[in-house]
């Protein structure tokens, strides 16, 4: 799959600086370092050759700070389809140039002069048309489509020659070519030729869909997702029209979270877009077949033909009234110009639920990083925030205290339901004594349309129970239970119930929020009950600050556990009966067998 996150590449300090300066006005960027010399970069690497193959062969766009010879040799192997490539570009850790290397008519130019703009330096652009006119022929700008690429150099070699060239245009507009002073013929061959229509290119014309048709739908609840897409292309098809020329699917806010409209709008590769009833309402004058029916059930006259024409505007037109089939209705709209989905009604709200793990960058999840750098809104605790700071750079932060989860659980449901891509972000794992059962307990309980309509997931992270386990051995590789110590949810009748349970069971136990200001005795109560099940000298791990810089771990006896010993960064791993310490020189492992001595052959 394409990645389309730009990676910039740093293998030096002064490199990452430059790095950090980009990242700052670029947004939606990665910085990835030469671990050896950049061991607290976010991504970090060991060898740079492989490293960038590797990001080329997924896809990525690649920003190398350093001399071009070593993005040459690393990817001159790999090269095999122009077309299909990512772009590449070298940047001077000087900052004085910008050197598109590959792709530069598919995104290196674009982003040679992004960069040279921010470091006031200069884009070394070396293609004969960018050089000459100003625009790319093999780079239309973002929604159009090119039916026969190959042939864009030679429109292009034809237009270098001052060689006659005609311009046709069917549909929406050729703005992008018209003012860059470019000389066209009326008629002729070679020719570009702007159309909408599913025609297929002669042998002497360059032909480019442009995204002006807006293909509105509106489907039962569960459509099946094939009915709806072999209908919206029938209906195409049935017209004439190309779904190259598809700029967006649009429909009624209700079906924002209907998995056929999603489905149907990647099969055309592009976004899904939704109006409120309100919205579409009042395109009713417009519609041809208006409905009572449909304004009973979701509070519009037409969703398919209003979509469309919703989104095409007062200067667009119907071009394809709605076609019905038993499930599904579509609809198509001609705008005069190029569409802009991000401008049209709203987008799906999506909200990801991520737990970034204990501290350490190398602890995150790729799914959690992921969405993070997806995200346009950010929600969480401000320290949470700050140890994800590279990756949240440009992107709208909303911070609260320690203590208000409510709060921010709700502002993360009201942003996505806004449309926005939203990341709330909790430490450890979301679905351990964090945030993610908040937001599902908050759906549950008030039922709120918008937020019924999310698209909402739970990235998991490493549990400090996980991370405190693998620092010290495996102390957790049999049966256990973790149990919070804060009695601000749970009564505390309820904690020394399960706690006596955790004993009985002989269980290993983690304790989480072992200790607060204002709770200072349960950990020496939590103790006490455990002792009734297993010895004083069971193993107790403290593992506090696990993946930060001020990590500790500690090793003690269930007997010596005091409440001096924790504090609400400690996480507190008491083993069974059956735990056992290791002690080897300087080294201290503990570890709960399960079973396997029974059949061991153990060699002296």
């Amino acid at each position: 799959m394409t990645q389309t996150t730009p990676a910039l590449i740093c293998l030096s300090t002064g490199g990452y600086q430059l790095a950090q300066e980009l990242a700052q006005t670029m947004g939606d960027v990665e910085i990835h370092g030469l671990k050896k010399r950049l061991p607290d970069c976010a991504i970090a690497f060991d060898n740079t050759i492989d490293h960038v193959r590797s990001l080329f062969r997924k896809g990525q766009p690649i920003i190398g700070i350093c001399a071009s010879g070593i993005l040459i040799r690393a990817l001159a192997p790999l090269l095999a389809d122009k077309w299909a490539e990512p772009p590449v570009v070298a940047v001077a850790e000087d900052a004085s140039c910008a050197v598109p290397l590959l792709g530069g008519h598919h995104g290196a130019n674009e982003l040679a002069r992004w960069i040279a703009d921010i470091l006031e330096g200069a884009a070394a652009i070396t293609t004969a048309g960018e050089l000459n006119f100003g625009v790319a022929l093999d780079e239309p700008p973002r929604g159009w489509r090119i039916a026969n690429p190959d042939y864009a150099k030679d429109v292009a070699a034809a237009l270098l020659n001052h060689d006659p060239v005609s311009l046709e245009v069917e549909a929406g507009e050729a703005v992008w070519l018209e003012e860059k002073g470019l000389s066209f013929e009326d008629v002729g061959f070679p020719r570009i030729r702007i159309s909408d229509r599913d025609v297929e290119p002669d042998g002497n014309e360059l032909l480019f869909h442009p995204p002006v048709l807006a293909l509105g739908v509106g489907c039962e609840r569960n459509c099946p997702a094939d009915h709806l897409i072999e209908h919206a292309l029938a209906t195409l098809a049935s017209a004439g029209l190309s779904r190259q020329s598809i700029g967006c699917v649009v429909s009624v806010d209700v079906k924002a979270n209907e998995a056929a409209v999603h489905a149907l709008a990647d099969v055309l590769g592009v976004p899904a877009r939704f109006f409120t009833p309100e919205e579409l309402e009042a395109q009713t004058p417009r519609l041809k077949n208006p409905s009572d029916v449909v304004f009973d059930e979701v509070g519009c006259h037409g969703v398919a033909e209003g979509a469309a024409l919703a989104a095409v505007g007062g200067l667009g037109e119907l071009v394809v009234e709605k076609q019905k089939t038993d499930k599904a209705t579509c609809a198509i709209g001609r705008s005069p110009v190029d569409l802009q989905p991000v401008a049209l009604g709203r987008a799906q709200g999506y909200l990801s639920v991520i737990g970034i793990g204990p501290g350490s960058d190398e602890w995150r999840s790729p799914q959690a990083t992921q969405a993070l750098r997806e995200a346009t809104d950010v929600v969480g605790y401000g320290l949470y925030l700050d140890l994800v700071e590279d990756l949240i750079v440009g992107k709208d932060r909303h911070e609260s205290g320690l203590a208000n989860e409510e709060k921010r659980a709700r502002i993360a449901l009201d942003l996505a339901a806004e449309g926005k891509r939203v990341c709330l972000v909790c430490s450890g794992d979301a679905g351990i004594y964090a945030l993610a059962t908040l937001a599902f307990e908050l759906l549950d309980k008030e039922n709120k349309p918008e937020w019924n309509r999310l698209r909402i997931d739970v990235a998991p992270g490493i549990s400090a129970l996980q991370a405190c386990a693998a620092r010290i051995g495996a102390p957790i590789n049999h049966d256990f239970c973790t149990i919070s110590l804060s009695d601000l949810l749970t009564p505390w009748e309820d904690i020394q119930r399960r706690l006596k349970a955790a004993a009985d069971g002989d269980f290993v136990v983690a304790f989480y929020n072992p200790r607060s200001k204002r709770r200072v005795t349960q950990i020496e109560k939590a103790r006490d009950i455990l002792l009734t099940g297993r010895p004083a000298e069971t193993p107790v791990v403290l593992g506090r600050n696990l993946g930060r810089a001020t990590e500790s771990l500690e090793v003690i006896t269930l007997g010596e556990l005091t409440s001096d010993h924790a504090d609400m960064l400690t996480m507190v791993l008491v083993g069974s009966s059956q735990s056992r310490v290791i002690e080897r020189g300087v080294n201290k492992w503990v570890y709960t067998p399960r079973g396997y001595e029974k059949k061991m052959k153990v060699q002296s």
